[in-house]
Order: C-alpha cells, then structure tokens, then sequence
C-alpha cells in the first residue's frame, strides 16, 4: 500500500470534544503540513471551550499497543507527545519510545487545560522528567509549566525563565521555552540544548486568544522533522506556523 510508505507523524494524546485542542488540533495541524498521522488515544474527555468536564483514561496496556500497531503499520517519522494524564501511562509510552529510539519524539508536556483542570496527576510529574524526557528530542513547555517541572516558581523575566531552562536541560535533550505567558509586545520562544546557545524565535505578541496552541506548535515540529527537516528549522517554521494560524483567527 502506497499509505505505508508515506511518512506518519504518531500522535499520543487526550481527545477535546470541543475540537479546540488535542488530537483534535494536532490532526489539523499536522495534516495542514502535508504529513499523515496515525494516533494512540491516552484519554477521552468531555469538555467546552469553556471548561473540562469529564476525563476518562485509557488503560495504560491499550496505550502502548495502540503505539506499537501504529509504528508496525505505518512509516512513522515523528512522534508527538501531548496529555498522558497518569503516571502508569508515562511508563507505558517510554516502553515503546526505548523500543524505537530512531524515531524522534517531541513532548509538550500537558500538565493542565486552559481551564486550570489538573490534566497530569502530582505524582506523574516525577516520572515524567526522569524516565520520558530523556529520551524526546524535543520538550516544548510553556513558562507555567516550566516552573512545575523544576519545582520553582513562575519565572517573570526571559532570565529566569533561561535560568529554569538550564536545569531541566539536565534531564533533556532540548528545550523550548514558549512565550505565550509572558508580558510585552513581543513573543519570544527560546531553544536551548547543552551543545549550543539558546535560540530565539521572535515574533509580534497578538492579542486574541486561541485554544490549543502548545498542541499546533509541538504538532507543527513533529511535522517538519517527519519531513527530514532539523530541528531548528522545524522549530522556527512550526512558530511561523502557528503566529500565521492566529493571525488568521485575528482577522476572522
């Protein structure tokens, strides 16, 4: 079948019923990019654009054999991380990340909805930064989620935030630091890694808000890399994409 051969972004995350982020948006995303995906469901949830109202978790079991029938079926290039809620189902996908560490994955560490809904439990934390960071090419958080992962507070300069980066670098291939949280009129995302100085992606601050923009971003880098792209290149067109999207939004 020619599908075979068509490189695949591998999607890991929770549904949104509302369709503003989640797999929902990763799909979008990534289909926009011209890749296909295939995908491992972690949850299902029921929820608005307003709030989460249920979350119902896969079985860790089914999460990592949905995994490994995707990757036997399927040319898969790129691994996107999103939601994995509990603990039990981090361990499950680093079982199939060390199985296949040629592919590279990208992490965007959900740890919460927009809403402020806990979407990764306390004690998930842990395992997250000991045993699944180390082995994504790529940690994509935002400032908050930044913060809970090193166990620090919110960081409310491009220094600090570049401080909290250096020491989740110690778990971590590479790090981007979003912006989005951040005050100004500049949005500025920083890439950093132990082998290079931090880059910046710098772009206009827009004002309206949108759902699910850590999904498109982290989605948007897998994407580019399926397509053979490095990694700084697939971070920049990624945040080129997703300052496009909500241009776009902006002018609707």
């Amino acid at each position: 079948m020619a599908l075979r051969r068509d490189p695949h972004v591998l999607v890991i995350g929770g549904s949104d019923s509302s369709g503003g982020a989640g797999i929902a948006r990763d799909i979008e995303t990534i289909a926009s990019i011209g890749v296909r995906t295939c995908l491992a469901v972690t949850a299902l949830t029921v929820q608005t654009h307003e709030a989460v109202v249920e979350i119902h978790h896969s079985q860790p079991r089914l999460v990592a054999d949905q995994m490994r029938a995707a990757l036997q079926a399927n040319k898969v290039e790129a691994i996107k991380i999103g939601m994995l809620a509990t603990a039990e189902t981090v361990g499950a996908v680093v079982a199939v990340l060390r199985e296949n560490p040629q592919v590279p994955a990208i992490l965007d560490p959900v740890l919460a909805s927009s809403s402020g809904r806990a979407l990764l439990e306390a004690s998930a934390i842990r395992v997250m930064t000991r045993d699944l960071m180390p082995l994504c090419r790529l940690v994509t958080p935002n400032l908050i989620e930044l913060a809970l992962l090193v166990g620090a507070e919110q960081a409310v300069d491009e220094d600090g935030a570049v401080k909290q980066g250096q020491e989740l670098l110690a778990g971590a291939q590479a790090i981007l630091i979003k912006g989005g949280h951040a005050a100004g009129p500049r949005s500025t995302d920083i890439l950093m890694s132990s082998d290079q100085e931090p880059v910046r992606f710098d772009t206009p601050r827009l004002a309206p808000s949108m759902r699910g923009t850590g999904c498109m971003l982290a989605s948007a880098i897998a994407a580019h890399l399926a397509r053979a792209k490095s990694l700084e290149d697939s971070v920049r067109k990624g945040k080129l994409f997703v300052y496009e999207r909500l241009q776009k939004n902006a002018a609707e």
